[in-house]
């Protein structure tokens, strides 16, 4: 069916729901702070769970984009450091030095190399982690090993640096798009490391450095991820303002048909169904011809602003052209749709500017229902329903098999 527990508004008529008012607090206590941080966005930028499927798939390709940059270039530094190595320290410090920076160096490599461009999370994650796993495990060997020998002059300024090696990466974590739970994941172990370190009495810095060092690595830590943070709120309003309509400020068709095939795909893999309603307003043109395109432009805006409303958080609206629109529901099946669209033409689409009640025309389908075999195919079925509910007289709906109701 159609879990709706997870919608952007309420239905309740008798003024804003208890849980719109504590939003529109919050999001008054935050603009004291600055203008343009809202709960929604803080919540975005905290936790990624709420990140538009769009978001999610841009924010993947820059963050592998980067891994493997940042791998490469790691990659050929690494190993660059073994002839200090063979030059200060003992014999066979040195080579056991050497030989792990030969293997980080290739870790490094198989990272840059293993990660192609994509648009999933996860892979993003596997590729960030993969990342940082490499210079956490040579801290880990490296740091111990160091420190069993006796080593002085140059030799031991050279090898307190290799007690700051997490400093480095959790400081590179600016450069990617994250939350700040992310921040906080992926920042964890290099931290943690530096915490067994000093527990197992090997550490290459007086006990009481090690305590200002950790003070400094979480701080570099929070610094860090507000940097990527921000990085994240500015890749944000890029996609945003690139991928929406100006006028209505739902999903461009551009920008829709690429959704559209991204949740067809994630569909067919899981198996699971995918609906779909295309809404077409009703005498449209009538009140641009009557009343100009100020009042049109007011008037889609009054439809959007409806239908956004009552579509949960992870639907999807998009305008199609001109005064047709289209809703697609990932997860829900062809009765669930019915149920959606009748509560979206109880709450209506909003007044024309004579007052009279705005309607439309609206065709469902379901990937499953219709047994679609791609997204043209679904939402050429919802189009053809669509212009069957408008030629039997508008303000109807027409479901799977052709069934229609008032």
């Amino acid at each position: 069916m159609r879990d709706d527990s997870i919608q952007t508004g309420g239905l309740e008529t008798g003024g804003a729901p208890p849980r719109a008012r504590r939003s529109a607090s919050a999001d008054s206590a935050l603009a004291r702070l600055s203008r343009d941080v809202t709960g929604a966005l803080l919540h975005d930028l905290v936790v990624p769970t709420g990140h538009s499927p769009l978001v999610q798939r841009r924010r993947a390709g820059l963050i592998v984009s980067r891994v493997r940059w940042v791998a490469a270039v790691f990659a050929i530094l690494t190993p660059l450091w073994i002839g200090v190595d063979l030059t200060i320290f003992p014999e066979p410090l040195a080579w056991w030095l050497a030989g792990l920076r030969v293997m980080a160096s290739a870790a490094f490599a198989a990272v840059a190399l293993g990660f192609r461009n994509t648009e999933s999370m996860r892979t993003a994650n596997l590729a960030l982690g993969a990342l940082l796993a490499v210079p956490t495990v040579f801290f880990l060997i490296s740091d111990p090993l160091v420190s069993g020998y006796q080593i002085t002059g140059y030799a031991q300024a050279l090898a307190a640096g290799y007690a700051f090696l997490p400093f480095v990466m959790v400081a590179g974590l600016s450069v990617f798009p994250i939350t700040a739970s992310e921040g906080a994941i992926f920042s964890a172990p290099l931290i943690l490391a530096t915490i067994g370190i000093v527990l197992g009495d090997f550490e290459l810095l007086p006990f009481r450095t090690y305590l200002g060092a950790l003070w400094l690595l979480g701080l570099i830590a929070v610094v860090a991820t507000l940097a990527g943070m921000s990085q994240l709120h500015f890749m944000m309003q890029l996609v945003n303002q690139a991928s929406h309509d100006a006028l209505t400020q739902v999903y461009t068709r551009r920008v829709g048909e690429e959704l559209l095939d991204s949740q067809f795909s994630t569909a067919a893999r899981s198996g699971v169904p995918l609906s779909l309603a295309f809404l077409d307003l009703d005498n449209f043109k009538m009140v641009n011809d009557r009343y100009g395109h100020e009042e049109g432009d007011n008037t889609l805006r009054k439809a959007t602003e409806q239908i956004r409303k009552v579509v949960r958080r992870g639907d999807i609206v998009i305008r199609w052209g001109g005064e047709e629109f289209l809703v697609v529901m990932p997860g829900t099946d062809a009765p669930g749709a019915r149920v959606a669209i009748e509560r979206l033409r109880a709450e209506g689409l909003g007044t024309r500017p004579d007052g009279a009640r705005q309607t439309a025309s609206i065709g469902v389908a379901e990937r499953l229902s219709d047994n679609a075999a791609d997204w043209g195919d679904l939402v050429e079925r919802a189009d053809q329903r669509m212009y069957v509910a408008k030629k039997s007289g508008r303000d109807r709906v027409v479901t799977i098999g052709d069934e229609m109701f008032q």
